[in-house]
């Protein structure tokens, strides 16, 4: 089909011809833009015009950091963000497993409670999980994903008792002063749980990813970068490519997808690269990607780890998932084979651990342009983002996150050590590629919030007032670029997508309103019209 989008504000991304009033489509790619004037004059007899009446398009927003298989998940559980204490936890899961008529011994699952909302400002535990049932095994896992409270039952279930604690490198299964099991897991040890859950077959994942991308077309998202290898539990990749495939031979999916191959021991590395699947490059569609790890936990847990303890809880510095001999041995062995690496880090020691194993593997296999990504980067300092410069490491990052870390880092770190944090201005300056991205379901993946947070340096509550580290504010352009053309280059496609430049795929965005010109506190507020993907309509709003 041939498509004419004319009478827009057409702001391109391409650095040679930025602002543009009309877009001519051919197929699924871009043909032509210009002004309307000669952009209509290449219409025939078949050509579909479409007025823009003045809005404003922008090529396809690109999140290049989600779960989508983990927010499908989520659409399943009791949504706890709102609970505002441990009571209303208990009477929200209590009443999601009537309204859900829960059978007893059917596992209860919930998500997004976060202990820093609620007035008694401590983890979850057995004691209140076994106020809402003693018969179901519940699993309330928190906002960071990171730690999950589980009630009586689930430890019976697990297996978890006083003298028979799991031992679990990288995580903690939580005990009181007496050795008994207090229901809290952390980072590693969550799997325990994970791992008990039934298991989805073949056709319910595919339903589960065909909803969950049509909610994220929604959003003006056409390309997603998504972490869903470990979400099975038995951790069968092979079963997540096929899903994705068979949606896409059955046109069921509206967005591309970049899979992060979470491989997160040296066994399972291994048997991937074996069957070759690194050399599997993929079609325009469905993409491998880099090897994804996870260094470290969060912030809001306290168990990122850092180079030195937490200010408000000196006993400890967190929490990693690799010795540096392990870490080491992954990054070494996937660079060597061709593979990007992307890691999961957010304290600072755990970027200099990975910043390490990256000069070992590029010392012993050198090899340009690699593009290996650090994700989150928060708690940064002046060396470790010399080091992205130096390395030409990418920074994928989640503006969003300030919403919440701008009220904890201090406290967490201490004011002085919190200003080289989230400093995304400050690695553009030097040169530093970024990406932006949501790291949905921890938050949504709703770009214009995210876009809002990166020029603005607020919360969604407009907090603080000039902005929290003002000088590290983005222009909205440059966080546009984090949502476009940096996607595509963190994937080595720059030149088939993230900007509307002829000859590359016709994804792109239409707005309500031009987010250059309103208030930048509105930002947030501004809706997507219409969605193209390759060329296609997948979403219009009211429709």
């Amino acid at each position: 089909m041939d498509i004419i989008l004319f009478n827009g504000r057409v702001v391109t991304m391409d650095e040679e011809n930025i602002r543009c009033e009309a877009v001519d489509i051919k197929g699924d790619k871009i043909y032509a833009v210009g002004d309307n004037e000669e952009i209509l004059n290449l219409k025939n007899k078949n050509t579909k015009l479409i007025d823009l009446n003045g809005k404003l398009i922008l090529p396809g927003f690109t999140d290049s950091h989600m779960h989508l298989l983990g927010y499908a998940s989520s659409l399943q559980k009791v949504d706890l963000r709102d609970a505002q204490s441990i009571e209303q936890v208990i009477e929200k899961t209590r009443n999601f497993i009537k309204e859900r008529n829960i059978p007893k011994g059917h596992w209860v699952l919930g998500t997004n409670w976060n202990h820093e909302n609620f007035k008694e400002k401590r983890f979850l535990d057995r004691n209140d999980l076994d106020k809402i049932s003693k018969e179901h095994p519940i699993s309330l896992i928190r906002a960071c994903y990171h730690v999950y409270s589980v009630n009586s039952k689930a430890l019976e279930v697990l297996g978890i008792q006083q003298g028979k604690l799991p031992k679990v490198q990288g995580g903690k299964v939580e005990t009181d002063e007496k050795g008994i099991p207090t229901g809290v897991l952390t980072e590693n040890a969550v799997w325990l749980a994970d791992n008990a859950i039934n298991e989805p077959t073949l056709e319910e994942l595919k339903d589960m990813i065909e909803e969950a991308a049509e909610k994220a077309c929604e959003q003006g998202i056409t390309t997603v970068f998504s972490d869903d290898f470990a979400y099975l539990p038995s951790r069968d990749y092979k079963k997540i490519i096929k899903a994705y495939r068979e949606l896409i031979d059955e046109g069921r999916l509206k967005v591309r997808i970049n899979q992060q191959c979470r491989l997160s021991d040296m066994d399972i590395l291994e048997d991937f690269l074996n069957e070759g699947w690194h050399k599997d490059k993929g079609d325009k569609n469905f993409k491998l990607g880099p090897l994804k790890l996870i260094c470290d936990g969060s912030l809001g847990a306290r168990t990122a780890y850092l180079s030195y303890s937490y200010k408000d809880k000196p006993s400890t510095f967190g929490m990693i998932g690799y010795s540096q001999d392990e870490l080491d041995e992954l990054i070494i062995t996937a660079h060597k084979e061709g593979m990007q690496v992307s890691t999961h880090c957010i304290g600072d020691k755990a970027m200099y651990m990975v910043f390490d194993s990256i000069e070992k593997a590029q010392k012993l296999y050198p090899r340009s342009n690699a593009r290996h990504t650090i994700i989150h980067a928060q708690i940064t300092d002046e060396i470790l983002i010399n080091k992205f410069k130096e390395l030409e490491v990418i920074a994928n990052v989640q503006p969003i996150f300030l919403n919440y870390d701008l009220h904890v880092v201090e406290e967490r770190i201490g004011k002085d050590r919190a200003k080289h944090t989230y400093n995304w201005k400050t690695m553009l300056d030097k040169g530093i590629h970024l990406t932006f991205g949501s790291d949905c379901p921890i938050e949504a993946f709703d770009v214009l919030p995210n876009i809002y947070s990166a020029v603005t340096r607020k919360d969604l509550n407009g907090y603080p007032k000039e902005g929290w580290l003002p000088e590290q504010k983005l222009s909205v352009y440059e966080a546009v670029e984090g949502f476009t053309i940096g996607g595509a280059y963190a994937s080595f496609e720059e030149n088939v997508k993230g900007s509307i430049t002829p000859g590359k795929f016709a994804d792109m965005v239409i707005l309500e309103e031009n987010i250059f010109n309103v208030d930048p506190d509105h930002i947030k507020d501004v809706k997507i019209e219409t969605t193209i993907l390759g060329g296609k309509i997948v979403y219009k709003r009211g429709k």
